[in-house]
């Protein structure tokens, strides 16, 4: 059965600025510095676009994983959708949504994800991977704010 996140972000920054950063593959790589990701293969740098997949290395748990996510939908600048092709989850979908608010940015995270393993998989979901992926997630919208409401635009330089 699949276990679902749901995150709400407040951004004072405006849509479309928030949307860049949110397909950002640097900003990602920042956001998750604490568990050595980086990307490997597809889409390496910059903004990663529809149909493009991107190939993450990081450490969880103490052990070296790869995952690969591709861009299934993306309709600029209110929506895109990644999942999970290849990796350590049975399933994973993670939807983004942007919804402009005067010239600020409400941003929404729909992320659905499955374990492997039938129900021990639902125990490890239960006991703590979804804990440990909401503070992954958390993290990452805290850095795409920091991003978003400074003063200038990030660019690739700035990495």
């Amino acid at each position: 059965m699949p276990s679902q996140i749901l995150l709400a972000t407040h951004i004072n920054a405006p849509v479309e600025k928030v949307f860049d950063i949110a397909r950002n593959i640097d900003i990602h790589i920042e956001s998750t510095k604490h568990t050595g990701e980086q990307a490997i293969a597809g889409r390496t740098g910059g903004l990663i676009e529809l149909g493009e997949t991107v190939t993450w290395r990081a450490k969880h748990f103490g052990v070296w994983q790869n995952l690969t996510s591709k861009i299934t939908e993306l309709e600029y600048p209110h929506h895109f959708t990644d999942i999970m092709v290849e990796g350590a989850f049975k399933s994973f979908t993670h939807e983004h949504y942007f919804y402009p608010i005067l010239n600020q940015t409400m941003m929404r995270d729909i992320f659905t994800f499955e374990s492997p393993g039938g129900i021990w998989g639902e125990v490890v979901n239960k006991l703590f991977l979804s804990n440990y992926m909401t503070r992954l997630l958390l993290k990452r919208n805290e850095v795409i704010k920091q991003y978003a409401e400074a003063a200038k635009t990030p660019s690739i330089t700035d990495f």
